[in-house]
């Protein structure tokens, strides 16, 4: 380089500016969305087939509780998983005799049993009130509907009906019940109550995945990643097939670790890493869970695999702003500068209001020389943020320079 050629180096205004597009933030209830910097993960509630995987076992009726007579074939068909046999019987019997609560409840089990919650909530109800009429409730139809309005997302509903459950007298510990009680109260807002439903889960079942999950969350919400990470480990080791869960542990991870300093910091962002590694096992395909990745190889100093990584997600028309500029910062840490202008390049004409993309952008272009090109990213930056003073300087670095 001549002397009278600008310096192009990573200087610290520029660390410290690309760093902080990388700085996690605590997650929010909005969903992600499409911006370049790292998005905010927000998991949604474990799927049922995600929780244990006894959840559906206090639906049943116990052995001296079978329905009696013609409902008793549509039970056996019931317990057969023969679910939409079992429902045509069932539904022949209550057309029948409306009053018939054995055949309600069947109905609303295989409804429920095939992913019809509303409907089986309606079925079970039904059931229910028909009991409660004849002075002859059913604590299964109860626990029945119950976890039915939880899993139809009518939380309001299901509350009174999970505490009455789950406080019935003499009634031992029951682990899915609890923890559908800590989903309804998570999702009202009692979020206290949330915590100790979850913890008594756990503390019946040491492996009920989805209080583990929901623990871990909590502790998240309240930006405490140790916490976290200790209970997000638990339930990846009781279900390694939760996606959600291997998510928010790469980033409890990543937060943690942007806290630190020195060793504790190197251990925390390899350890996203393989959390990222396992969440890619599951989800190969997934744009967002390759970003992830990108984000924990670039936090823990791994350029070159983080941009090998990305490339592959941003090899799709419809790549995200977030990946493309993940990319163009990977590359140019790796003193990649053509195809880390490629990537920003892409990145820019898909969200050209987002400063750091023009700040790497005008980095790649001055490595490269392209010093017109770096004073247009330059200005742009400045424009968009005009108390930078990076932009303002290394515009008038480069401006001699443009031709």
């Amino acid at each position: 380089m001549k002397d009278s050629e600008p310096m192009t180096r990573p200087n610290k205004s520029i660390a410290a500016g690309a760093l902080a597009a990388l700085i996690l933030c605590a997650a929010g209830a909005s969903a992600q969305s499409g911006a370049t910097r790292p998005r905010r993960v927000t998991p949604s509630q474990p799927t049922p087939t995600a929780a244990p995987p006894d959840t559906a076992s206090s639906a049943r009726p116990a052995a001296g509780a079978q329905p009696t007579g013609t409902a008793a074939s549509a039970f056996a068909l019931y317990q057969q998983k023969q679910y939409e046999a079992a429902l045509r019987e069932a539904r022949a019997i209550t057309e029948a005799d409306p009053k018939n609560s054995d055949g309600w409840k069947v109905a609303g089990f295989a409804e429920v049993a095939l992913g019809r919650y509303a409907e089986g909530a309606a079925d079970l109800q039904r059931a229910l009130d028909l009991q409660r009429e004849a002075k002859a409730e059913d604590p299964n139809t109860l626990s029945a509907l119950a976890q039915a309005y939880t899993r139809a997302e009518k939380y309001d509903v299901a509350l009174p009906l999970l505490i009455a459950a789950t406080t019935r007298a003499g009634a031992a510990p029951d682990a899915v019940l609890l923890y559908f009680r800590g989903l309804a109260e998570y999702n009202t807002r009692k979020a206290a109550d949330a915590e100790r439903s979850f913890n008594a889960a756990v503390k019946a079942d040491p492996k009920n995945t989805g209080s583990l999950f929901y623990l871990g969350r909590m502790a998240w919400d309240r930006k405490d990643y140790t916490g976290a990470i200790n209970w997000l480990n638990r339930a990846t080791l009781s279900d390694p097939k939760l996606a959600q869960a291997w998510t928010l542990l790469a980033y409890s991870y990543l937060n943690r670790g942007a806290a630190a300093t020195g060793p504790k910091a190197d251990a925390d962002y390899l350890a996203a890493v393989r959390a990222s590694e396992s969440l890619l096992k599951l989800q190969p395909n997934d744009e967002a869970a390759i970003s992830l990745q990108g984000q924990a190889l670039v936090r823990a100093g791994q350029f070159a695999r983080a941009a090998t990584a990305l490339e592959r997600a941003a090899a799709s028309d419809d790549a995200q702003p977030n990946t493309l500029y993940l990319l163009g910062f990977s590359h140019n840490r790796a003193k990649n500068f053509p195809r880390a202008a490629a990537a920003l390049e892409r990145a820019a004409a898909k969200e050209p209001t987002n400063a750091e993309v023009f700040r790497e952008l005008g980095f790649a272009y001055e490595s490269s020389k392209q010093y017109a090109k770096a004073l247009a990213a330059y200005e742009k930056g400045l424009q968009l943020a005009p108390s930078d003073a990076y932009f303002k300087e290394s515009a008038d670095r480069v401006r001699p320079f443009a031709k």
